[in-house]
């Protein structure tokens, strides 16, 4: 049944990447764009970095990108995009839970609304730890629970229908615990990211160093 889902889940991706266009934009989240600049360049790693607006920004800042997501139609838009910005992404199509990295190897994580299933979320932000550096930064931007009722008002703002695929602070504390916090916070903002991020959603932000 997990199989099945999760192909199902990697269609749904790919279907998306191939509509003509970029599904959430070319330009980076606000919030990834203004955190990296606080940082000296290095290694970063993008989990379900899609069509690739973050990780080609994080490359045009001067960072070596290794970016990864379950769809190979977001790997072609995320190549081209880059090609456009005269920056190289290091691109693996796969899925968190088969991809292996070594320890601490890794400057940076940049985890922009990447939502995983409830029963691996928290499995795989501990795998995701594991590969960043004592001092390394987290930069993550994701839906809060409290947006299932802003979806409803406005499909087009998107994000999961699956509460349990949706943040919560205490989500976040418990899966992060061994980082000194530079922020984290649950707020409303205004999403202006391509088709599919349009309108009021509810985030959740987190910046943190690790220990």
């Amino acid at each position: 049944m997990n199989q099945l889902r999760d192909e199902q889940y990697k269609n749904m991706w790919d279907n998306r990447y191939k509509e003509e266009g970029h599904a959430y934009g070319k330009e980076p989240n606000m919030f990834f764009k203004e955190w990296l600049q606080k940082s000296e360049p290095g290694s970063i790693l993008m989990p379900a970095d899609g069509e690739g607006r973050n990780g080609v920004f994080a490359a045009k800042s001067g960072w070596e990108v290794t970016s990864f997501d379950l769809s190979t139609e977001g790997k072609s838009k995320a190549l081209e995009l880059a090609k456009e910005n005269h920056v190289t992404l290091d691109y693996i199509v796969g899925d968190l839970e088969q991809l292996e990295f070594e320890r601490e190897s890794f400057d940076a994580i940049g985890l922009i609304y990447a939502h995983f299933t409830a029963d691996k979320k928290s499995l795989l932000h501990r795998k995701l730890d594991s590969y960043l550096k004592p001092g390394g930064i987290i930069i993550l931007e994701a839906f809060s629970k409290k947006h299932l009722h802003l979806i409803n008002l406005n499909p087009k703002v998107g994000g999961p229908k699956d509460i349990d695929m949706l943040f919560s602070i205490a989500e976040i504390k418990a899966d992060f615990e061994n980082y000194d916090v530079s922020i984290l916070e649950e707020k409303e903002i205004l999403l202006d990211e391509g088709r599919y991020h349009t309108g009021n959603g509810s985030v959740v932000r987190f910046v943190g160093r690790k220990r």
